[in-house]
């Protein structure tokens, strides 16, 4: 058992538990050669156990260990004290996706798009290193106070591929996400991953998961057969394109969903875009059934072919009925192979030839035509035509860009070829987005391909800012303005000082002044003035002044008024007061 203070690998100070799973638990840590904040993942007993699955999890992590990526957790080490096996990675402060949408419900469109394409980019990156995740769930997503999304846990869920899990919890926190391939066990590939994306996608946007039961089994069985709910009937905000991003990414046969995360991030990019408003809903062009489960239907077959058995009626076998049988088995085996040739002869005469055919023809370089006249050049070489739209500060407007597939690629005759052709440098209209929350406004800016920074500006009226932390106080970029894609922007967001309010031109009183010690750790000294200027308990003076810095365990020291005495009462006279009166009267 782990506790506070102990020290992993006589390294890594423990400081607290921030997190349980069904496989392990999270700590926070101090790194004290270092000196740095660290996540220690530390394996759970039953896992600890599995010295198979150790030595698997120590190599993927070490393998997961090499990706360097914005959006990739890092691991900084790997290893085992005392019976422990841990993983050290960066330690991000911040919210789970899972957190963010339980306490948000549904996420908004420009925000899942700025989650989504840096997860896409950070998945890109991992394919590349041929490291597929295998566990893409919003429990394994961070997102920091900046917006900059993170994905974590590449070790474990590699490793976890391997062994087969039965805890209730390890399982049932994965299976709402399952690719169907990998619930009728099968391998997985990086399509897998996408399958995962389009269900994460799915809950963003209708803060549900797509799939419910009431266990693992039932759950990963409406995977492989029942069809995904409508995204646009459980959110009407969502438009077509959007939907037919996340039906193409969660197909249920692999063929159907995008070949790469790539593919999937640049439909993403273009789904808000004019062009695509009417888009119709997407059709598949292989079938949704391939995942029946063979076990069981096998077992039935079985089944039935036992029970429609007969017994054999018992005979008795003469000699002349074994050299009839003997000649039928002759006749049978001639007959096989006259007819074996006959097939092979036909195959080779007729078709052959057809089959060896060329069906495939050569995509034709149109890159910079003029759009009409390449579309004509593509239609004669046998294809048929999509034409979209695509910005470019370096393409004349009409001219054509790319095609996808790219030039040279040979592809069947018939087949859809994707013509993007420039509409010519895409200005931007800049808006008054002071008051707006800066994580939505950068996300909508990066779609037009804007960059976008952000950068905190001191403000000193802290009451004034609180609860706004994340509002835009300041542009760089004054409204009206028209910028062009790739030019950068800085939003500003309030970084509020914490400064001593003027309490004596506002009246605090006494009360509000001890809230206000209490809440930022200051000691209170008070002093007591007499006056009936101002009502009793009403700050006079304070000091430090108002405006200076405020520094926790300072003393601050106020002038408080005290009511006066309103009655007066006669006192008998002292000794000197006597004397003198005495003078007086001589």
């Amino acid at each position: 058992m782990i506790i506070t203070g102990q020290k992993i690998n006589d390294r890594y100070e423990i400081e607290k538990l921030i997190g349980e799973g069904g496989m392990a638990n999270v700590y926070l840590a101090t790194d004290t050669i270092l000196d740095r904040k660290v996540a220690v993942k530390v394996l759970r007993g039953d896992l600890s156990g599995d010295e198979k699955f150790v030595r698997r999890f120590q190599r993927e992590a070490l393998s997961a260990s090499s990706l360097s990526h914005p959006n990739i957790v890092e691991i900084y080490d790997v290893g085992e004290d005392d019976g422990n096996f841990y993983i050290v990675m960066e330690y991000i402060e911040g919210k789970t996706l899972k957190q963010l949408i339980k306490k948000r419900g549904v996420l908004t469109l420009p925000e899942t798009i700025d989650i989504m394409l840096q997860l896409l980019d950070a998945l890109a990156s991992a394919h590349d290193s041929y490291i597929i995740h295998r566990d893409i769930k919003p429990q394994n997503i961070m997102i920091k106070e900046s917006g900059l999304v993170k994905i974590t846990d590449f070790g474990i869920a590699m490793a976890l591929n391997s062994v087969e899990l039965t805890q209730t919890n390890s399982v049932m926190g994965s299976v709402h996400y399952l690719p169907p391939e990998q619930a009728s066990g099968k391998g997985s590939t990086i399509r897998s991953d996408i399958y995962s994306l389009g269900i994460l996608m799915f809950e963003m946007l209708t803060g549900k998961m797509p799939f419910k039961g009431d266990s693992a089994v039932e759950i990963a069985l409406k995977h492989m057969k029942e069809p995904l709910p409508s995204v646009r009937e459980l959110n009407p905000v969502v438009p077509q394109s959007i939907e037919n991003i996340i039906l193409k990414a969660s197909a249920k046969n692999p063929k159907n969903r995008y070949r790469d995360v790539r593919q999937m991030a640049e439909d993403i990019k273009t789904s808000l875009d004019a062009e695509r408003q009417d888009e119709e809903k997407i059709t598949f062009k292989y079938p949704e059934t391939d995942f029946s489960d063979t076990k069981t239907i096998n077992v039935l077959k079985e089944e039935k072919k036992e029970v429609n058995e007969e017994k054999p009626v018992a005979k008795q076998i003469t000699e002349e009925d074994k050299i009839e049988k003997s000649n039928k088995k002759k006749m049978i085996i001639i007959s096989c192979i006259i007819g074996g040739f006959a097939c092979l002869m036909m195959f080779i005469i007729i078709l052959l030839p057809k089959l060896t055919e060329s069906e495939e023809i050569r995509v034709p370089d149109i890159y910079g035509m003029e759009i009409s006249k390449a579309e004509e050049m593509i239609k004669k070489a046998g294809f048929k035509i999509s034409s979209r739209k695509k910005s470019s500060d370096e393409i004349d407007a009409n001219l054509v860009i790319e095609t996808e597939p790219s030039k040279n690629r040979y592809v069947k005759k018939g087949s859809t070829i994707t013509i993007y052709y420039s509409s010519g440098s895409k200005k931007i209209l800049i808006e008054d987005y002071v008051g707006q929350n800066v994580y939505e406004v950068k996300a909508k800016l990066e779609l037009e391909g804007i960059k976008v920074e952000i950068e905190e500006k001191e403000v000193t009226e802290a009451v004034k800012y609180e609860g706004k932390e994340q509002l835009i106080i300041e542009q760089s970029i004054k409204k009206g303005e028209k910028v062009t894609s790739g030019q950068n922007i800085t939003l500003y967001i309030p970084k509020i000082l914490s400064t001593y309010p003027d309490m004596v031109t506002d009246a605090w009183t006494l009360e509000r002044a001890t809230e206000f010690c209490e809440k930022y750790g200051l000691t209170l000294k008070v002093t007591y003035k007499e006056t009936n200027e101002v009502p009793a308990n009403v700050v006079l003076a304070q000091s430090p002044k108002a405006g200076e810095e405020i520094f926790e365990n300072v003393t601050f020291k106020i002038v408080v008024s005290k009511e006066q005495p309103t009655t007066t009462t006669t006192k008998a006279p002292t000794t000197q007061q006597s004397e003198n009166n005495e003078n007086d009267g001589e």
